[in-house]
């Protein structure tokens, strides 16, 4: 048995800390490749635009400026710039097992970024939430690629008006449609690219039931059910995605309530074993990191998990033990807060 991680030298770490910041300033980001300034003049009068591929094989044209205003098209010739940077940072990133998302989740992520969807308070879940910590605090480890990008609120989003999801989807222009909700209920809950490999976007929210379906008025759409994510999504943390050639500022899940969630998911696979061997895969390898970041935090999270979420956990002990024979610091917590 090996590691479940390694660490980030400090130097790559202080380069994936400084792409973060300076993305968080650039908002709202550029959508789709950077792109190139063309100045168009069929009409007479001359025109900039931004010509870029907002999505796989699909040209684009915005317009940036009339011709000679020289500051509007200069604040838009080094966001380029910026958005070309970026896009090089991600690539050394990526070469260095560093975690990133493909395009279609890029395209989404900064769509939903720049509406203000994340600045609401919707954050990132599933998968793609157990890659952005595992970038966040500086660990390299195996994470499987999923074409699911799952999404959730706790309460309320802080939105000014109704902002209808479908929409907003829409907007990156990819071909995105409504995907029939579960059998019970002819309302969605997720929108999904075609094919097989097709992208799969799922809105998620608290519920005492695993899949009912409830409304998400702010969105104008539904919601999927998911025992505790009441306690999964309070005290969110803000954190950075990287995706296609973006770095994209979202809310994660705070990590020590992630794991126990994580162990928690895999007691309820039911007839699904490999995505719950997924789920405590995951749960270990960030308790590890973890556990090497702040021995205390994982010990100390134990006291809010719900009793009835505790019990359900307990029972994976032994499966932890497998799995973290190589951190008895870490499996020394597990076996104090779940022994019996």
């Amino acid at each position: 048995m090996t590691s479940l991680y390694q660490m980030h030298e400090l130097a790559f770490r202080t380069q994936y800390a400084e792409l973060k910041e300076r993305s968080k300033s650039a908002m709202p980001l550029l959508a789709g490749t950077p792109g190139r300034l063309v100045l168009r003049e069929g009409t007479g009068y001359g025109y900039w635009y931004r010509n870029y591929y907002a999505a796989p094989g699909h040209s684009a044209d915005d317009l940036v400026c009339k011709a000679g205003d020289d500051a509007a098209l200069e604040v838009e010739r080094q966001r380029i710039a910026f958005a070309d940077w970026a896009m090089r940072q991600v690539r050394d990133l990526r070469k260095l097992q560093f975690q990133v998302a493909d395009k279609a989740t890029a395209r989404v992520l900064v769509e939903l970024a720049n509406v203000g969807l994340f600045a609401s308070g919707l954050v990132v879940v599933g998968s793609l939430g157990y890659m952005g910590w595992l970038n966040e605090l500086g660990a390299k480890a195996v994470a499987a690629r999923t074409q699911d990008l799952d999404l959730a609120r706790r309460q309320r989003l802080q939105l000014a008006g109704p902002m209808p999801f479908l929409q907003t989807i829409q907007a990156t222009k990819l071909k995105f449609v409504a995907d029939p909700g579960m059998p019970s209920s002819a309302a969605s809950t997720a929108v999904k690219l075609s094919g097989a490999e097709g992208l799969r976007v799922d809105v998620l929210t608290h519920g005492a039931m695993l899949g009912q379906v409830v409304p998400v008025p702010e969105l104008d759409w539904h919601a999927q059910t998911i025992p505790y994510y009441d306690y999964l999504l309070r005290d969110a943390r803000p954190a950075a995605l990287l995706a296609g050639g973006n770095c994209v500022a979202v809310n994660l899940p705070a990590p020590e309530r992630f794991v126990w969630h994580k162990l928690y998911a895999s007691t309820s696979r039911i007839g699904f074993a490999e995505k719950a061997s997924k789920d405590l895969l995951q749960a270990a390898t960030l308790a590890a990191v973890l556990v090497e970041h702040d021995d205390a935090a994982l010990a100390h999270s134990l006291a809010d998990v719900p009793a009835a979420m505790a019990a359900a956990i307990r029972p994976r002990l032994p499966a932890l033990r497998k799995l973290l024979v190589d951190h008895a610091q870490t499996l020394e917590h597990f076996e104090l807060a779940l022994g019996t």
